[in-house]
């Protein structure tokens, strides 16, 4: 991978120097300050970087405002990132991961540490770079139809919608609570019903753009309380909220379909989108471990497709019961 490290301190960058060029096939360049960074990135000739490693406390611009003016920047609106710094008070883990951040890491690390945090990242450049491929090909099919280019299960890319991010970071979140005080924390999901439907019938760029949406709609639904969401594929949204809210799901999931029903979303031939979603179960991230909490946003994973399948298994009944009658 080619890597930029940003971090005022020379001693960082000359020992990040030694570890990354000893990890493995990988090019790093360094950046005092954000403005250094910013003007490398901007430059006519620059090279395309892969990852990124920044630091949080620098002078003028911290890292959190350097993800978000990196994140404005086509080119890199979801290259990886990776804090390392010595901040590890929960509000700069959830700025940090609100703006953009892939990852975390306090320092001092270890350097096994900082190896598998690369080689995950590394993965998830891969990942990314093939889904891509899959999304812009797809964008170009003809009417005919064609073999699908995005799974249903599949993550997918979500840009310029508030407090949404990766569901790898999201996961890297969640650890980093583990780690601290989980304060008030708690997970929810939402589903999509019907998405196995949607997923066949839209093309995968029509797919993507009906998930982006709908994550639009849930997070404005949201928008006042404390939150992160990502999209865990198969329809599904996982929402980590904070300050103790519990809400109430069946209530939040009618607020959010009212707004689905009020907005006005159409295929490529002009047929109108009418998305619904059902809420899982609120479950509390307090007390948690790190064996147990991942689970706990898997069960409140499960709980969401669950209850759509639910909904639709009722739906069925009730016109099977209409034809018999």
């Amino acid at each position: 991978m080619r890597i930029l490290a940003v971090d005022d301190d020379p001693i960082i960058q000359e020992i990040l120097e030694q570890f990354v060029g000893a990890f493995g096939d990988h090019d790093l360049a360094t950046a005092g300050s954000a403005a250094e960074a910013l003007e490398l990135l901007r430059a006519p000739a620059a090279p395309v970087f892969d990852c990124f490693l920044f630091d949080i406390q620098m002078p003028e611009v911290s890292g959190i405002e350097l993800i978000r003016q990196v994140r404005e920047i086509a080119l890199y609106s979801d290259t990886p990132v990776l804090m390392l710094t010595a901040m590890s008070d929960k509000p700069y883990v959830d700025a940090a991961f609100a703006a953009g951040a892939t990852d975390y890491v306090t320092k001092p690390f270890e350097v096994t540490e900082l190896h598998g945090r690369l080689k995950l990242l590394e993965n998830l450049v891969e990942a990314r770079q093939m889904q891509t491929r899959k999304i812009f090909a797809a964008a170009g099919l003809s009417a005919q139809k064609q073999p699908r280019q995005i799974e249903l299960h599949e993550p997918i890319s979500i840009y310029d919608v508030d407090n949404v991010i990766e569901f790898t970071a999201l996961e890297n979140y969640v650890a980093q609570l583990t780690r601290g005080k989980l304060f008030g924390s708690s997970t929810f999901a939402f589903t999509i019903r019907n998405i196995e439907s949607f997923h066949e019938h839209l093309s995968a760029f029509e797919y993507c753009s009906l998930v982006s949406d709908v994550a639009e709609m849930i997070s404005d639904t949201l928008a006042n309380r404390q939150f992160l969401m990502a999209y865990a594929g198969s329809g599904t949204f996982v929402c980590v909220t904070e300050s103790g809210w519990r809400p109430k799901m069946s209530a939040l999931m009618d607020a959010i379909n009212l707004n689905l029903a009020r907005s006005e979303l159409y295929n490529n031939a002009g047929q109108r989108l009418e998305p619904r979603v059902c809420a899982g179960e609120c479950l509390r991230l307090i007390w948690k471990n790190s064996d147990t909490i991942m689970e706990t946003v898997s069960a409140a994973h499960m709980s969401a497709e669950a209850a759509s399948e639910a909904y639709e298994r009722r739906l069925t009944d009730y016109w099977d019961m209409e034809k018999r009658a």
